[in-house]
């Protein structure tokens, strides 16, 4: 007699809107906490955008500390823009107790491929398999081992071209790499392909743009198994606040101030109607 249950289950679909709305709400019910291995620019930036859209920031970056934190984060971000030597050595304590305690985390390659230590540090942590790998173009091309990277943090590759070192940096490591550009592009280590067409040029002229945005994915990347889709809903959420920001900001500086308030509104019916994903980049 046949039962239901014997069939095998479908594959997993895409990513939907449906999906990104329900982690948001998922989020704010659970309020993770994310610890932030970050960069000296935006440290103040980074918690701002975490409180706002839910979640509880915690910088915590001193070796002997961060390998400490680590397994009771909800996520970790390792952000490499300005790798001091004692924050290179909490990344790199922080990344191994993640992997033990099975704590999600997010790899950030700032401005990597002219400069060395940082290069080099990248390509150290990514061996460690990040659960998100997220960067520019440049970035993501350089830590491929494809190119020689951007003009500092300016990525000067377009999307399309990182689209290959992408599937090759997710297959290598089993990481999920999100690339940042116009449509963002989220590359699994093997599928398909998820592209967010939201967000604002204003995203880029407001210092920390980027790099809050890899703490949101640690923060979303706790509440599922599937990182594809937790970069996805990250990067929603994140770029259609900054669409509602861009709306009412005269200017750079007034449109941070009006990010962190569209985050802390936006509603996961607003992702559910307003998130724009594309398959198949």
């Amino acid at each position: 007699m046949h039962h239901d249950n014997d069939a095998s289950p479908p594959p997993p679909g895409p990513v939907t809107a449906g999906d990104c709305a329900q982690l948001l709400a998922d989020l704010r019910g659970t309020v993770p906490l994310v610890q932030c291995v970050t960069n000296a620019v935006v440290t103040n930036f980074t918690a701002n955008v975490l409180l706002a859209i839910g979640a509880a920031p915690a910088m915590v970056d001193l070796p002997g500390e961060a390998g400490q934190f680590a397994p009771v984060a909800s996520g970790v971000l390792l952000n490499l823009g300005t790798p001091t030597g004692p924050q290179r050595e909490a990344m790199l304590e922080a990344a191994d107790a993640a992997n033990s305690a099975g704590t999600p985390w997010v790899l950030d390659p700032v401005a990597v491929g002219f400069l060395t230590l940082r290069t080099e540090t990248a390509a150290t942590l990514a061996s460690r398999r990040p659960t998100i790998i997220r960067g520019n173009a440049s970035e993501i091309i350089a830590l491929a081992g494809a190119g020689g990277g951007g003009r500092g943090v300016d990525s000067v590759d377009e999307p399309d071209a990182a689209l290959d070192a992408a599937r090759s940096l997710a297959s290598r490591h089993g990481s999920v790499v999100a690339v940042s550009g116009a449509v963002d592009a989220i590359v699994p280590p093997s599928g398909t392909v998820v592209g967010v067409a939201n967000g604002t040029p204003l995203l880029t002229r407001v210092t920390g743009g980027g790099c809050a945005l890899g703490a949101v994915m640690a923060a979303f990347a706790s509440l599922t198994p599937d990182p594809l889709l937790a970069a996805a809903a990250a990067t929603g959420a994140y770029t259609l606040a900054a669409e509602a920001a861009a709306a009412r900001a005269a200017g750079p500086g007034t449109f941070a101030v009006h990010f962190l308030d569209a985050l802390a509104a936006l509603a996961p019916d607003d992702v559910e109607r307003g998130l724009q994903l594309q398959e198949n980049l």
